[in-house]
């Protein structure tokens, strides 16, 4: 699969845009997936064919998403698991980082074109220092999936055995740090089985973060190791994630106190409603059961899955940067100020479009396909919105709806994955014939707004 896509990349000569080559990637990537996972011995012993099973669900675990139609942990077998999880890692680092890896290790040479490509893969702004962010990428995975797949393995080998355990372990960690909530326990209950579990919890939730941070925050981290000397992207993402996470863990704490939470020790219902500040931003995971939810919490968790994690990361929704620069904007009009400024920089003009225009391109998503859901299934306004938006910010989390999904549902929860994972701008520009660049500049007038 790998190799094809280097084939096609290495003829290619300016007839496909960087944007459609990746948008052509993952549609292969995804129809590959499709191809195993239909195998008879993808499947457990007396589970039926389902071509848009297996087609949902490789579409979910290559867009790193975890919304599934039929149970993982029990319609596939061990091959079908295996196909899944390296779908997740695929997925997760991006197929170009993976080719780049093997060109790597075969000691090829990687050319301008390549990089330009794996620029676009990785929402990098320049070229220049690539390969070497690929490598740190690399690493990254290698030290953070391998050490809580140890973690996880310990605890879970108590409970169902060496072999298991570790097989649970590996699975869930690479499922976790790819933020893609895809889980063997069985019933569609997630974690709900270890809400007050503390090594369970924070073995999840830990690479959840980190993965949901970027791969240039951790670099940045790891380079500067000092906030003041961190870059803006950088300072942005860790604040607001921060912000966030703190907000979600007490709107959580407040609103379910007495109800989702109400069975569990308040150490565990703080444990809890943190894991469920966290998850909604991507990872899809959850120890208390989304359904059990009053109305507040879960719109709230919308508003959360429709934000999402950092750029350059395996999350999707706007992303947190995004969302900082439209609050920042705010703050600057309401000061009369020309200039969004935020730790004493000045914020490029451009950016600021381009975080206007991916927030209404995803409203207007979110808001289309959940009219469309509201008509082809048989839910609720709240499930459907909710099912819309974890689709489109390829979150994962489920009022119950996916599994109900109708074919016309599922077709369009996986089109909305494909776009939350390649990005709504990537695929506009890989469906354009070319940008519009205009010559003239026509007369400024004013408009009144408000």
């Amino acid at each position: 699969m790998v190799s094809v896509l280097l084939s096609t990349l290495k003829k290619w000569k300016g007839s496909i845009s960087p944007q459609r080559f990746l948008l052509l990637g993952f549609i292969l990537i995804i129809a590959t997936g499709t191809t195993l996972l239909s195998l008879p011995i993808a499947r457990a012993p007396g589970v039926e064919a389902d071509f848009l099973a297996a087609l949902f669900t490789a579409t979910s675990a290559t867009c790193v998403t975890g919304l599934v139609v039929v149970d993982t942990g029990t319609h596939w077998s061990t091959f079908g698991h295996i196909v899944i999880i390296s779908l997740i890692q695929i997925g997760g680092l991006g197929f170009m980082t993976m080719a780049t890896l093997i060109l790597i290790m075969l000691g090829r040479r990687i050319g301008l074109r390549q990089r330009i490509v794996i620029q676009q893969s990785i929402n990098q702004v320049h070229v220049g220092g690539i390969i070497r962010l690929i490598k740190q990428v690399l690493v990254l995975t290698v030290i953070v999936e391998g050490i809580f797949a140890i973690i996880l393995a310990t605890r879970f080998a108590a409970e169902f055995g060496l072999g298991k355990g570790i097989w649970f372990g590996v699975f869930h960690s690479v499922s976790a740090f790819n933020n893609a909530g895809f889980d063997l326990f069985g019933g569609f209950r997630s974690l709900t089985a270890y809400p007050e579990d503390i090594v369970v919890s924070l073995g999840i939730i830990i690479p959840v973060i980190i993965g949901g941070l970027g791969f240039i925050v951790i670099a940045d981290l790891y380079e500067r190791r000092r906030f003041r000397l961190l870059s803006l992207h950088s300072k942005v993402v860790l604040v607001g994630s921060g912000i966030l996470i703190l907000f979600g863990t007490l709107a959580v704490l407040l609103l379910e106190f007495n109800n989702a939470l109400a069975g569990l020790s308040p150490a565990g219902k703080v444990l809890a409603a943190f894991f469920q500040a966290v998850t909604p931003r991507s990872a899809g995971f959850t120890t208390v059961a989304v359904d059990s939810y009053q109305s507040a919490t879960q719109f709230l968790t919308v508003a959360l899955m429709f934000i999402g994690g950092g750029p350059n990361s395996v999350t999707g929704g706007i992303k947190v940067s995004t969302f900082i620069i439209l609050i920042l904007m705010v703050i600057t009009l309401y000061r009369g100020s020309e200039e969004v400024e935020a730790f004493r920089r000045r914020v490029p003009r451009y950016l600021i479009y381009k975080a206007v225009t991916l927030s209404i391109i995803l409203m207007f998503l979110v808001f289309a396909v959940t009219m469309i859901l509201s008509v082809t299934e048989k839910a609720d306004f709240l499930t459907t919105l909710f099912e819309a938006t974890s689709a489109i910010g390829i979150v994962g989390l489920s009022m119950g709806l996916t599994p109900e999904l109708s074919p016309i549902g599922r077709i369009v929860v996986i089109v909305c994955m494909i776009i939350g994972r390649v990005g709504p701008l990537t695929i506009a520009y890989a469906l354009l014939r070319r940008r519009h660049h205009p010559k003239l500049k026509h007369p400024e007038e004013q408009i009144i707004i408000g």
